[in-house]
C-alpha cells in the first residue's frame, strides 16, 4: 500500500504532479467525461469499446423453422444468429449503465392474464462485461412484453412470426 507523508497537522491530500493531472484529464476524456476547459466536442468523444460480447440463444416451441441454437457475437459482429447486425444494434441501443437488460419480470408485477404460447428461450454468455443467464417465456402479458422488447435477438412469435432467413 502506498503511503503519502504529509506535514504534521495537514489535512489536505497531496496535489498530483503536472504529468499526473494531464494523465487524469486524458483518461476522463477517453472515458467520455466532460472536463472543464475541454474543447473536445461531444461528437468527437470515443464511443465505448467492448470486446467479447457474445450470447448463445436457445429457442424452443416457436415453430416456423426458427427453433434451435444460435450464437451471436458483437464488436465485431458475427455468429450463426439469423439477424446478427439487427440483434447487436438492438442490444447496443437498449444497454444502459446500471440496468440489467436481461432482468426477469420483478416479483409482484401486475401482468395481464394472457397466454402467448409455449415458446421459450434461454440466453447465456457475456454482454457489456457482465455474465448473462436469462430464461424467457410467454406465460403472461409481462413476459410477452419482455420477450418482444428483445426482438430480433429473440424471434418474433405469433401472427407476426416469419421463418428464419
Amino acid at each position: 500500500m502506498l503511503q503519502v507523508s504529509r506535514p504534521s497537522g495537514s489535512h489536505r491530500a497531496p496535489r498530483p504532479s503536472r504529468a499526473g493531472r494531464r494523465m487524469g484529464r486524458v483518461l476522463l476524456l477517453a472515458a467520455g467525461v466532460a472536463v472543464a476547459g475541454s474543447t473536445v466536442p461531444a461528437s468527437a468523444q470515443p464511443a465505448p469499446v467492448r470486446f467479447g460480447d457474445h450470447l448463445t440463444v436457445v429457442v424452443d416451441n416457436v415453430g416456423g423453422g426458427v427453433d434451435g441454437r444460435y450464437v451471436l457475437r458483437c464488436h465485431p459482429d458475427g455468429g450463426s444468429h439469423p439477424q446478427v447486425s439487427e440483434a447487436c444494434d438492438l442490444l447496443d441501443r437498449e444497454t444502459v449503465f446500471g440496468r440489467d437488460l436481461f432482468a426477469p419480470v420483478p416479483d409482484g408485477s401486475l401482468c395481464t392474464m394472457q397466454y402467448g404460447g409455449p415458446a421459450t428461450a434461454h440466453v447465456t454468455g457475456t454482454w457489456a462485461g457482465r455474465p448473462v443467464d436469462a430464461r424467457f417465456g410467454r406465460g403472461n402479458g409481462c413476459e410477452i412484453a419482455r420477450w418482444d422488447r428483445l426482438v430480433p435477438l429473440l424471434p418474433v412469435v405469433g401472427e407476426r412470426a416469419v421463418t428464419a432467413r
